[in-house]
């Protein structure tokens, strides 16, 4: 034990920079400062009052009002929504579906089938369908009775006549005449031809061979000669000639060429201008459709696009969520009430009826000896 005194902590309560806490548990500190200094930290006490006052005052009644309103909801849900909505599944929306499943759905499906669909089968199968058969039938009978084996028969006929009447005469007609005209060659060739070849041979070819001396020796002295002659003196006009020729064909060329330029050059700058003027109006109409597409086509799909939005979304939506909440449930309440009765009811009569008495009359049967 020392004559110390122990300095305890503070309890719970003001800052301890505070006027008027306890002078034991204060620290020693520097002397204050000056009076510029005091309004800057005694200015965050004075906020977090404020602050705390005001959620006081404003955010506690707020977050009470919510929590009572979030506590109602729960125990409506619980304690009515969700019980009546129960209530109505079962003691109103269950018997209305099987209701209107057995007083009018089944009634509509009968009626459909016994009073639509088996007379329509009936009359296409008996009033349509069979006499097509049978006309279709006697078509083809006819055709092939009365049609198609007249043809064959009619084709049979005329191959026949063709090949006995005209083929094997127009044959026999054709080795006659090769036979004909091989003889008549063969005399031919005997008594003309082989004659004129020797008469040509002995009688003609001297006199011939002598007359073509003769006209080449004449040729030779009275044309070759006078037009060598001819040739050497009008060789130096045929030059002047053939320079004059050459100079005029030269101008018309170069007359030619320079038209043809021309020609080029008139094309090709219409060809240009066409070009210019095509790309101008190319360029003209694709500014058109693009301040037309600015203009026009954008605020237009703009517009349809936010009536889509707003109106078409919002009812599909709307039919979504009204299909969802009737006829989603109803088809849950049905399939529950077809497993909750009619599934067990048909498995205990198919467990509990028909299979002990299908085993009662297999055994009755195999005792008889009527089955094996």
């Amino acid at each position: 034990m020392t004559d110390r005194p122990t300095l305890r902590s503070p309890l719970p309560g003001p800052s301890s920079n505070h006027l008027a806490a306890p002078t034991a548990a204060r620290p020693a500190r520097a002397p204050l400062a000056p009076d510029t200094a005091e309004p800057a930290a005694v200015a965050l006490p004075l906020v977090a009052a404020f602050a705390r006052v005001v959620a006081l005052v404003v955010v506690l009644p707020v977050r009470l009002l919510w929590e009572l309103i979030a506590a109602a909801g729960r125990l409506s849900h619980r304690h009515l929504l969700r019980p009546t909505g129960r209530f109505l599944r079962r003691w109103l929306l269950a018997p209305l579906a099987w209701a209107l499943h057995r007083l009018l759905w089944v009634p509509l499906i009968w009626c459909a089938r016994n009073l639509l669909w088996l007379p329509l089968r009936w009359v296409a199968r008996t009033l349509i369908w069979r006499p097509l058969v049978w006309l279709a039938r006697g078509l083809a009978w006819v055709a092939r009775t009365l049609i198609w084996r007249p043809l064959v028969w009619l084709a049979y006929a005329l191959t026949w006549a063709g090949r006995t009447l005209v083929w094997a005469p127009l044959v026999w007609l054709c080795a006659v005449l090769v036979a004909l005209g091989y003889a008549v060659g063969r005399a031919a060739r005997w008594l003309l031809w082989a004659p004129l070849v020797w008469l040509a041979r002995r009688g003609l070819r001297p006199p011939l061979a002598a007359l073509g001396r003769a006209l080449v020796w004449l040729a030779e002295h009275l044309v070759l000669r006078p037009l060598r002659w001819l040739g050497a003196v009008l060789t130096p006009a045929g030059r002047l000639l053939s320079r004059g020729v050459g100079m005029l064909v030269g101008a018309l060329s170069a007359a030619l060429v320079g038209l043809a330029r021309g020609i080029w050059w008139v094309l090709v700058g219409f060809g240009r201008l066409v070009v210019a003027a095509v790309a101008g109006a190319w360029w003209t109409a694709g500014w058109v459709l693009r301040l037309l597409y600015r203009l026009l086509l954008r605020p237009l799909g703009r517009g349809l696009r936010w009536l889509w939005r707003h109106t078409v979304l919002p009812l599909l939506r709307g039919v979504r969520w009204v299909w969802s909440v009737t006829v989603v449930p109803v088809a849950h309440g049905l399939r529950a009430a077809w497993r909750a009765t009619v599934a067990p009811a048909a498995r205990w009569i198919r467990r509990s009826v028909l299979d002990p008495a299908r085993l009662a009359s297999r055994e009755v049967l195999g005792v008889l000896g009527l089955r094996r």
